[in-house]
């Protein structure tokens, strides 16, 4: 008999269909997209107001909860207070996810499954690794997470990593935080290569890049004279599940074709 799961989160959703496991979802966020056939599973609200009685109603034998977005912290208060079953989930590097899809594994009984994906992981991020090694002009990145006001993946979070293996650097990886408020003149002074624009819950196409061109001041940025911005599939590389991989690979071909048009990734979603 299949363990009863609820996901909480869409990458913790996305976890579970990487280790095979999404025929036990019984429930999921409101936000979980992907697969598609989550779609049609029962909602439990959005990840930042989960209805935790309808929760309860379902009588899980898991709930998969999260830290990866600032609130989530009152999901995890409710859940201990109502003794529900559940593990929590943090990620901030590609390691952690790795380490993630054996927590998962282990609770639900697939542990030998979830070593061979987890390791398949990061065989996969090695490739990557072994071919930015080999590119010497490395453009630097500006990451937006939200427009107004400015906030930017640091150094210690998993784009750090997908910018260093798809051959570039992430322009504010010398700030030890997960994420940045950050001033617009401060972007300014360090005038990136490349903007890349993955505004989180905002879908492609109301992404507008003439807004960011017409920041004071930022039509001075090399990115902004060359028209190198870049709007990216938020899901591809704002949750911390190994749906990255394929941003990584979207990422790492614009930025250097040829160098990475025969890598082969072990990753199947």
């Amino acid at each position: 008999m299949s363990v009863k799961i609820i996901s909480i989160c869409p990458s913790n959703t996305e976890l579970c269909a990487y280790l095979g496991i999404q025929d036990s979802l019984i429930a999921v966020d409101d936000y979980s997209d992907w697969p598609q056939s989550v779609t049609a599973l029962p909602k439990v609200g959005p990840d930042l107001s989960i209805n935790m009685d309808l929760v309860q109603e379902l009588q899980p034998d898991l709930v998969l909860a999260s830290l990866s977005v600032p609130g989530m912290e009152k999901n995890i208060t409710e859940l201990k207070n109502r003794k529900i079953p559940h593990i929590v989930l943090n990620p901030q590097s590609l390691l952690d996810i790795a380490n993630d899809i054996k927590t998962i594994g282990r609770a639900v009984g697939e542990t030998a499954r979830a070593e061979q994906k987890g390791a398949e992981f990061l065989q996969t991020i090695e490739r990557f690794r072994s071919v930015s090694a080999t590119i010497r002009n490395k453009p630097s990145l500006y990451w937006e997470w939200w427009p107004n006001p400015l906030f930017s993946p640091g150094g210690i979070n998993w784009l750090t990593e997908i910018s260093s293996l798809a051959g570039a650097y992430n322009i504010l990886e010398d700030i030890e935080l997960a994420s940045v408020q950050i001033p617009p003149q401060e972007i300014i002074k360090r005038n990136p290569d490349f903007i890349c624009l993955a505004w989180v819950g905002v879908p492609e196409e109301k992404i507008k890049p003439d807004l960011v061109k017409k920041r004071k001041g930022w039509e001075e940025l090399d990115a902004v004279k060359k028209d190198n911005i870049l709007v990216l599939e938020e899901p591809l590389y704002c949750r911390p599940s190994p749906r990255l991989i394929e941003g990584l690979v979207k990422l790492a071909r614009t930025l250097h074709p040829e160098e990475y048009k025969n890598i082969e990734t072990n990753i199947s979603l």
